[in-house]
């Protein structure tokens, strides 16, 4: 028998998610079925969605995230001992799966893969630039945005994990691109290191007025990592025919949903510049990753993309780096080593 450990989340989270909102709880594994592997995690992914998708699943649930792991005890002849998986088993220590198990549960799929080939690249980037995190942004930002070179692009969240990513393929197609994050750090980061044409802290910052000065011609492209009031002031700075990627509403996530303050109405805007504004759940995609990870790790190759961690360590600090992820204490992909 494995002895494992779980995060299960036993109280309905109220604004930050609490420490006490969470318990860690030791249990045995049962011996292995026919098909199934044991898995050890390695990396685990702490991300925003983790927030958003919270109010959809019924207490106590354990916690779920993606996750690379390595195989401890097989009985899959296809994944032998050692073999490297990444699976969306949570925050768990050790845990049972099984391939092509794709349990839908609120728009989440419980399934497990081998890990991409990453060609000597890092494996926590499985959970990150080459995980669920790269394929938003890529398939987020060209299916949906569509960039054409000469285009001006603006991400907000420019220096999370998916921002950053949006941000540097926007250049590679040839466009202009500006990020909004929340720290001068950050800004200097994405300017100098990235090769953001311009990123503002939109702390300090006057929003309106900074992106007038940044975009003079308007904006062509728009991907929403935050929502809330900067959405609003940036999409009325969108041209005609301009397209707008919803990708998450972080802003909000902490926010009591029947309390938010009325927003300002978006459809004259969108009606009169004929904008297209699009959401998106990256798992209907789940059958296309593999064009994008092979994309992705091209570009990281040959210097076209470059890439970022913000690493925790410790099972025990699962909690500290999903509450300073949320918080934004976070350059690139926020990622646990256990």
């Amino acid at each position: 028998m494995v002895k494992a450990r779980k995060y299960v989340v036993v109280k309905r989270f109220d604004g930050l998610p609490k420490r006490s909102d969470f318990e860690i709880v030791e249990y045995e594994l049962p011996p292995l079925k026919d098909g199934e592997i044991l898995i050890k995690a390695e990396w685990i992914s702490v991300d925003p969605y983790l927030r958003a998708f919270h109010s959809a699943f019924t207490l106590p649930y354990d916690q779920f995230s993606v996750q690379v792991g390595v195989v401890q005890e097989s009985r899959d002849p296809k994944y032998p001992i050692g073999t490297k998986v990444v699976s969306h088993k949570g925050w768990c220590d050790y845990t049972i799966a099984k391939e092509n198990e794709i349990i839908p549960s609120n728009n989440i799929p419980d399934t497990v893969y081998k890990i991409p080939d990453l060609k000597g690249l890092s494996e926590s980037l499985a959970v990150g630039t080459v995980g669920m995190p790269g394929v938003s942004a890529y398939f987020g930002f060209l299916d949906i945005c569509k960039p054409k070179p000469g285009e001006t692009v603006v991400v907000t969240g420019a220096a999370g994990a998916v921002g950053s990513l949006v941000g540097q393929i926007a250049k590679i197609k040839g466009c202009k691109v500006i990020g909004f994050a929340g720290s001068d750090e950050k800004v200097n980061w994405l300017e100098k290191e990235l090769g953001f044409d311009k990123a503002i802290n939109y702390k300090t910052a006057n929003i309106e007025k900074g992106l007038k000065a940044a975009a003079p011609n308007g904006v062509d492209c728009y991907f929403d990592n935050v929502g809330g009031e900067i959405s609003t002031i940036i999409m009325n700075q969108m041209n005609e025919l301009g397209r707008v990627t919803i990708c998450g509403c972080i802003s909000v996530y902490n926010e009591d949903l029947d309390k938010l303050p009325k927003g300002a109405m978006l459809q004259p805007m969108i009606l009169f510049k004929e904008l297209k504004v699009e959401g998106f759940i990256i798992w209907r995609k789940f059958n296309r990753w593999n064009e994008g990870f092979s994309q992705i790790v091209e570009w990281i190759k040959n210097g076209q993309v470059k890439t970022k961690e913000h690493i925790t360590e410790g099972f025990d600090n699962l909690y500290d780096a999903f509450i300073g992820m949320l918080n934004g204490q976070n350059m690139g992909k926020a990622v646990v080593k256990i």
